[in-house]
């Protein structure tokens, strides 16, 4: 399987997404996402598939891949001119056309008697209604021909029923009660200027996202050496690194790309990435994040990761994927978007043969109104409610610090009213220090075996020994597991079995269990090590927010009680859950899960199953690869600061996406009928329809300075 991620141009509204995901469907595509905001379409298709065809196919539907040669995919799909290629440049065109043609509505006061030629009226709305036709009918041509309308049908329809009806009246000199030239140009400029708006505002809802792209492309000083190996440095497009260059960094430039410091220290300021406005010290074999910017110091490093592999690319992604997710608030609103073109249609059908017939109407008043009912109608404002807003909630996260995986996951806070803590590594430091040892053998051998095992430990305690008594006279292992839960076990090349773990890896009764890792050979006691943990400085003012919103706190560990509840008194959780197996914390978190809407706090190995079963999971960005895998959110800053503004931003989205939704049902469910009952002009309900889109936007974009906490 091969997995696509491409940008489509000319999606107007969710029609045109949900368009563009059936069409993928249909063609055998799976893990479709569109996201109507960004024009971001991905996919996945077996390897055999034909993506030229799948392109072409979307180009069928209205819409334009751009590939990796986006210029001349661009300029080809915009076919005959490149001088109406937006929607800034066709309204910009549209315009003075459509000023002009309505002075008419004013000639008595101004006595432009020439404005009531029906030709001169004619060929001032030409222009415009082409302009129209070409965008607007050839998109709504394309959706009809592929069973999927979108809302562009109507606002071709609308034009193309006043400028007909206008033709008929010129040209049969029916006078000036059948001509309605203006309202053919007037439907197409306001809705030209309804998206123009609606993109300006869309494009305000990505601001945070396009702040960390921008960060992707800067100049590098590259180090390179000469014939007599002489340092020489030039500047270079850090997109042109490859990883093993060396680099130097200079005193208030920006880190290019993820490398690691071979020379000097420096103070950095990581908060693009982690939302810590406070620098951070780094010196040698630190690793720095390219986007990142070094506010003091000098160092030469070596870049670790290029192109996607970097850590603000796979934030990007992560945040561009989330954005083209649909939470469960969206699928109302899709249901409702897929069917909703036919039934305005249908209601403009009848409105106008009720207004002619029952109400005993004109022609052309019944007409007038059944075009209000066609450019009034938004399916827009309720495919858009949701995206807009989710876009804005992810871009605000992702700057300050908090990854979503999904959309679904930001929407999910809204019920979390428990939360499950692990202990080591996430309420505590994991920042261990021997305190004590004991051992029945040679000192250094010893502390020989227990690095031998410790140094291929992904556990924060074995890390940590690990880092305190390393040594180059390592034994080569013949081969070496970490057993989840319990420690490292390893069998040398004469086939002794040693292992270094908790209590458990001993029989009951044999020792005494107050001691932190435990060293065997051959199931017999070696010696024991105790550590000492630093609580998190932030984790007890977190836990006291979260009670102060009536949010229980669960400490859920595999350590010993006495250590667990030591933790929880000092942090005032109340209900400690310890010596838990990573299956037990598993079927623990089920049963909570199965009470109230769960979310778990973790950040190790044998945290991941029980991360992955919680309503909501949550690592660190200290966490294991496997931890952070699992999880829905990863707190980029340091320790769990940030976790209060996740919830404050998860409910305060939810609250934005329930408030767009109300007002585009209401909206339509209002306006529909007032178009009918003749209380709209065409002209108005164009403009009202245009910016229906812009008033969501606006109130998405309350988001990034809205009060979460």
């Amino acid at each position: 399987m091969e997995k696509v991620d491409w940008k489509v141009e000319g999606m107007t509204c969710s029609n045109c997404a949900l368009s563009i995901s059936k069409y993928l469907n249909k063609e055998g595509a799976t893990e479709v996402k569109v996201n109507p905001i960004d024009g971001a379409v991905s996919f996945t298709v077996a390897e055999q598939q034909s993506l030229p065809g799948l392109k072409k196919g979307i180009h069928s539907l209205g819409y334009n891949v751009l590939g990796d040669n986006n210029q001349q995919e661009n300029n080809k799909a915009k076919g005959w001119s490149t001088l109406l290629s937006s929607n800034k440049k066709r309204l910009l065109f549209c315009l003075p056309f459509t000023l002009v043609l309505m002075l008419h509505m004013v000639e008595k006061w101004i006595h432009l008697h020439w404005l009531m030629n029906p030709w001169i009226q004619l060929l001032l709305c030409l222009p415009v209604f082409i302009v129209g036709m070409l965008f607007f009918g050839r998109s709504a041509v394309k959706s009809i021909v592929n069973g999927m309308p979108n809302m562009n049908v109507l606002v071709a329809l609308g034009s193309l029923a006043a400028f007909v009806y206008s033709l008929v009246g010129a040209v049969l000199e029916l006078g000036p009660n059948y001509l309605f030239f203006e309202t053919a140009a007037s439907i197409i400029t306001l809705v030209l200027l309804g998206n123009f708006l609606e993109e300006v505002s869309i494009q305000s809802t990505q601001r945070a996202v396009k702040s960390l792209a921008k960060s992707q492309k800067v100049m590098a000083n590259m180090i390179a050496f000469d014939d007599e190996h002489k340092e020489n440095i030039f500047p270079i497009e850090n997109t042109q690194l490859k990883s093993g260059d060396l680099i130097l960094i200079k005193n208030g430039e920006p880190v290019p790309i993820d490398c690691k410091i071979l020379w000097g220290d420096a103070t950095v300021n990581e908060s693009i990435i982690t939302g810590e406005s406070l620098p951070v010290n780094k010196q040698k074999k630190d690793f720095l994040i390219g986007g990142s910017v070094l506010e003091s110091g000098l160092v030469k490093a070596q870049v670790t990761a290029t192109g996607s592999d970097t850590i603000l690319s796979g934030i990007l992604k992560m945040v561009q994927d989330a954005q083209g997710e649909k939470p469960p608030m969206q699928k109302l609103a899709d249901k409702i978007s897929a069917i909703f073109v036919p039934l305005v249609i249908g209601f403009a059908l009848l409105t106008f043969v009720l207004n002619y017939t029952a109400f005993d109407k004109s022609i052309g008043t019944s007409l007038m109104r059944a075009i209000a009912v066609l450019v009034i109608s938004c399916p827009c404002a309720m495919g858009l409610a949701t995206p807009a807003a989710i876009a804005v909630g992810l871009g605000r996260a992702a700057k300050n610090g908090i990854l979503f995986r999904n959309a679904s996951s930001l929407e999910s806070f809204k019920t979390i009213r428990q939360i499950v803590f692990d202990k080591t590594g996430t309420l505590t430091t994991g920042n261990f220090v021997i305190t004590n040892y004991q051992t029945n053998v040679d000192d250094v051998y010893f502390r020989q075996i227990v690095f031998s095992l410790e140094k291929f430990s992904n556990h924060p305690i074995g890390k940590s020994i690990a880092a305190h008594w390393k040594t180059n006279n390592v034994i080569n292992w013949k081969n070496i597991e970490e057993i989840k839960g319990i420690g490292m076990k390893a069998v040398d090349t004469e086939g002794n079995i040693f292992e270094a773990g908790s209590s458990k890896i001993m029989a009951d009764g044999k020792i005494d269990i107050n001691h932190n890792v435990f060293v065997t050979k051959n199931n017999e006691l070696l010696g024991w090590v105790d550590v000492g943990d630093d609580i998190r400085p932030e984790a007890k003012e977190v836990i006291q927010w979260l009670s102060s919103q009536n949010i229980k706190t669960i400490l859920l560990s595999g350590d010993r009680k006495e250590k667990c509840d030591i933790v929880a008194k000092q942090l005032g959780i109340i209900e400690v859950i310890a010596e838990q197996s990573p299956l037990q914390k598993l079927e623990t978190i089920a049963a909570l899960n199965a009470q109230m809407p769960t979310a778990m706090v973790g950040d190790g190995i044998n945290d991941a199953p029980a991360l992955a079963k919680a309503t909501l999971g949550i690592s660190l960005s200290e966490a294991t690869q496997i931890a952070m895998q699992s999880s829905d959110v990863i707190l980029m800053g340091h320790g769990l600061k940030n976790l209060p503004q996740a919830l404050g931003l998860g409910r305060h989205t939810y609250i934005t996406i329930k408030e767009n939704l109300f007002w585009a049902f209401i909206y339509n469910i209002v306006a529909i009928p007032v178009a009918a009952f003749g209380l709209l002009t065409p002209t108005v309900a164009a403009l009202a329809m245009g910016l229906s889109d812009v008033v969501l936007a606006i109130n998405s974009v309350r988001l990034f300075v809205k009060k979460v906490l």
